[in-house]
């Protein structure tokens, strides 16, 4: 696995870790990391093996990112800090859990961390491997992305309080909670009809308008034949539906910026109705993307370029 072209995170490693955390299941989550803003919220934590079961159930509720580094590496002291920063900014929606390879080898053994630094991720107590070495701040974030929708797919889409600090935001409000446990059924058209209804009750709910394109990509996609999608596109570069669908796959898949490139070109080729389909498409893709992502931000400047 190359350093510098981390893996998403699409796959579930058959890693055993029911013995960590055995000898003090009754142990709580540790306080926040040293290192962690001071008088602000953080959700990074450095765990040992004891607090490991307490880890395990939290990652039923958010995805728990686990750094796995050694204090006498400077590299790993610089993942760490880009890792707090960018999972802090989720304000909940994931956790970072460090873990000193040299106090804690039967963490590593158990996850066959086979070089460090390593960053692994936990989903319903599953392992899912993320990256090893170093990896650019761009590119961590969207392992980070992909890992959220992984989440969602799972039904793994809580939020936890911050290590040591103040909850991370205030309770789910109703119609976001029916959402969720409609998401957490398999029942899309539930948590759509829910989103929509907290729109309409509240237009600027930003949180639910995210939450409705993450759900109305869930559902175009949810019976798709990857390989079908592919060669229907591929016969029919200028079939509408053919490049939407495909392009959907590839933002579900973590290939934003082909998809991004093959929505934008299709805009530059098509006027009327069609294009502004078109369009309206990229701006939801964006929003399930996130608004700050660069990717996001570049591919906006390139179809302004073209509409204009």
């Amino acid at each position: 696995m190359s350093n510098s072209e981390p893996a998403a995170a699409s796959s579930r490693g058959a890693v055993d870790l029911s013995g960590l955390g055995a000898q003090n299941p009754a142990a709580g989550m540790p306080a926040a990391a040293s290192g962690a803003p001071a008088g602000g919220s953080t959700w990074t934590t450095a765990v040992n093996q004891q607090d490991f079961t307490q880890l395990v159930q939290l990652s039923s509720t958010a995805p728990v990112v686990v750094s796995l580094g050694t204090g006498a590496s400077p590299a790993s002291a610089q993942l760490d800090a880009t890792l707090r920063d960018l999972v802090d900014g989720y304000a909940g929606r994931l956790v970072l859990a460090l873990v000193d390879t040299d106090r804690e080898p039967a963490i590593a053994q158990a996850f066959r961390v086979q070089q460090v630094p390593s960053v692994v991720a936990l989903l319903n107590g599953q392992p899912v491997p993320l990256f090893q070495g170093a990896a650019a701040p761009e590119q961590i974030s969207s392992l980070l992305q992909e890992l959220l929708q992984l989440g969602v797919q799972h039904g793994v889409t809580g939020t936890v309080p911050a290590f040591g600090g103040e909850p991370a935001e205030q309770p789910v409000p109703p119609l976001h909670q029916e959402a969720l446990d409609a998401i957490d059924a398999g029942d899309y058209d539930g948590a759509i009809a829910a989103y929509r209804k907290a729109l309409a009750e509240k237009p600027n709910d930003d949180e639910a308008q995210t939450g409705l394109q993450h759900v109305e990509l869930l559902r175009r996609t949810a019976d798709a034949d990857l390989q079908a999608v592919r060669d229907a596109a591929a016969q029919y570069p200028e079939g509408i539906d053919e490049q939407l669908a495909v392009a959907d796959l590839d933002v579900l898949g973590g290939h934003v910026e082909d998809a991004f490139a093959r929505l934008v070109s299709l805009v530059g080729r098509t006027t009327g109705e069609d294009r502004e389909r078109i369009r309206a498409r990229l701006v939801s893709l964006y929003a399930v993307v996130g608004t700050q992502d660069e990717r996001v931000t570049k591919s906006r400047q390139r179809l302004a370029r073209v509409l204009f």
